[in-house]
Parts: structure tokens; sequence; C-alpha cells
């Protein structure tokens, strides 16, 4: 399976503004790693977005590149919808 470069966008706090903890984001990294071998994680940033049931939320978020294939991004992109407890997860290949 074809090797690319993805970026996910992981939630820094949930939709209560409550920061999610430095240990709960080192259970997703440690995941990621353990799959894929590494994640490079970048600065914080602020989007906003509507839910696929018509809500807006403003949030901060986490962009994090993975060289992975599209198996293990899926993997990721499920454990992540989980682990931060989220109605969905963007996430979208930046190149192959």
């Amino acid at each position: 399976m074809k090797t690319e470069m993805w970026e996910i966008l992981v939630p820094a706090s949930n939709n209560k503004d409550h920061n999610f903890t430095y240990e709960h984001h080192k259970e997703w990294d440690a995941f990621v790693k353990k799959i894929t071998g590494g994640v490079t994680i970048m600065k914080t940033t602020k989007g906003e977005w509507v839910s696929p049931t018509g809500q807006l939320y403003i949030d901060r978020m986490i962009p994090c590149r993975i060289f992975c294939n599209e198996e293990q991004i899926n993997m990721i992109v499920d454990f992540t919808i989980k682990h931060y407890n989220q109605e969905a997860v963007l996430c979208y290949r930046i190149s192959d």
C-alpha cells in the first residue's frame, strides 16, 4: 500500500473549552507512533466548522503530519474521534 503524507487536525480542547491534559495528548501520540513510527506536531491554531448536525464550533486545533498509508490514517482518524469524543475529525492528504 502506498505511503503518503497526511495532516489531521487534533482538538486541543473539548467542546466546553476544557483543555485536554498533556497525558491525554501523549496517549494519542503513542498510538500514532506505534502504528506509523512517528508524527510531526505543529503549533496550535484556531478554526471554525459546522458539524454534520449543523452546529457551529470554534475550536483550537493541533495540526499533526503523519507519513503513512490510507489504512493507517483511517485507523488514526477512528481512534482520534473516539479518544477525543468528537463528532468528526478533519484529515487530508498533503503529499504523495
